[in-house]
């Protein structure tokens, strides 16, 4: 089995961000030299995220809109009492998830027709890291 892994790294302008990687991952995928097997792509922070969907702004927004509902910034948090001011930033990584695996077929990442990978960034503004880790044959 071969496997590549090398890292993606983001110091976002904003606080939150959905930043789409596709064209990284499938970068790295053809650098693998894999033709069949899979690439696990997984955020190294507890307040980012890794997700698949369509990219479009007005869903990209959507998610924002929908997420600030479900976990809403500026709330008094008991994570807060720590001296930390990110409690809606875990919560809502864990919501959109924190990594997906992807398959790759005849050597190129395999997605469905609309299908693109973003990196989500809930409490940015600082150096973060994604792990791409590629498997297969």
């Amino acid at each position: 089995m071969k496997t590549l892994t090398e890292y993606l790294f983001f110091n976002t302008r904003e606080r939150r961000e959905m930043v789409r990687i596709t064209d990284e991952i499938a970068a790295i995928v053809g650098r693998s030299g894999v033709r069949e097997g899979m690439v696990l792509v997984s955020a190294m922070h507890i307040t980012a995220g890794v997700y698949v969907n369509d990219w479009e702004e007005g869903l990209i927004a959507d998610f924002g809109e929908w997420l600030e509902k479900l976990a809403p910034a500026g709330r008094n948090y008991k994570h807060h009492h720590t001296g930390e001011d990110n409690a809606d930033a875990h919560l809502k990584r864990t919501i959109m998830g924190h990594q997906v695996v992807l398959p790759v077929t005849n050597g190129k990442l395999d997605l469905g027709p609309w299908e693109q990978v973003f990196y989500a960034e809930f409490d940015g503004q600082r150096k973060k890291r994604v792990v791409v880790k590629v498997m297969g044959e």
